[in-house]
């Protein structure tokens, strides 16, 4: 029997060609987020869940589509990392409560102010002090669920906040005009964070150091650098579901509805 007859199967060896090559990619991402998880979450865990990732980007991937599928990979791998991090369910619902008052309260005070608050502002509002609020910012960076990687709109196929800083260019003139709408946004919204967020969000994102390094080039704590990174995901998050909320709302009504 020659190779025709079944035993080369074209698609096939693509699909594993495209696996071996990455693997690099695996070990790469998974050693990026193991620190945004708690200890109780092991690498194996991390790398058995990428490896996944990897396989359904594979199965997925379509070339046509013009996107590398280094690129396309990497957000499968991402997703798939956190979504088991979701399933072994390891945070605890008052982190969970801690999250989303500290969302409703960046979302009612960008409203108020017209503006990104500042972290004494937040932590007024909160009825916390500063160092408690930091303390807040540092237990929620671990939920490991605000990312640059995480879709606008919580929708496994939607763009991803990430996908918006720069154009990934889709051939179709529609998704093209969107993507440009959506990264002129996450630029604006970029802009109106301080300087220290602005700096670790494209250290972390764009030059890939991780927080330790970060931490060396900014002269700062590695924990102050997680605060700082927890809370510009946090006003970023908070930025685009007002933005989401007020293309809906009807023309002139302007009542403030959480």
């Amino acid at each position: 029997m020659n190779r025709a007859e079944g035993y080369f199967h074209p698609a096939q060896d693509i699909k594993s060609r495209l696996i071996e090559d990455h693997l690099s990619l695996v070990n790469f991402l998974v050693e990026r987020m193991v620190t945004q998880v708690p200890a109780s979450v092991s690498r194996e865990d991390l790398f058995s869940a990428a490896m996944m990732g990897l396989i359904d980007a594979a199965n997925r991937y379509d070339a046509g589509r013009g996107i590398l599928f280094k690129t396309f990979a990497e957000h499968r791998i991402r997703g798939a990392i956190l979504d088991e991090v979701r399933r072994l369910d390891w945070f605890s619902r008052s982190l969970r409560e801690k999250q989303s008052r500290l969302n409703r309260t960046l979302e009612q005070l960008e409203h108020r102010l017209g503006r990104s608050p500042e972290e004494n502002e937040v932590a007024a509002e909160m009825e916390l002090g500063i160092d408690e609020y930091r303390t807040l910012l540092t237990d929620v960076s671990h939920l490991g669920c605000i990312s640059l990687n995480q879709s606008i709109d919580g929708l496994e196929d939607s763009p991803d906040f990430i996908d918006n800083l720069e154009d990934a260019g889709t051939p179709d003139a529609h998704e093209n005009l969107e993507a440009r709408e959506l990264t002129r946004q996450l630029a604006d919204h970029l802009a109106g964070l301080n300087e220290k967020e602005r700096l670790v969000i494209s250290l972390y994102y764009y030059e890939e150091l991780t927080q330790k390094e970060i931490a060396g080039v900014l002269d700062l704590t590695e924990g102050r650098v997680s605060q700082l990174h927890s809370q510009a995901l946090h006003k970023l998050k908070a930025k685009m579901t007002l933005h989401s909320r007020r293309s809906l709302r009807p023309a002139g009504f302007d009542e403030w509805d959480p």
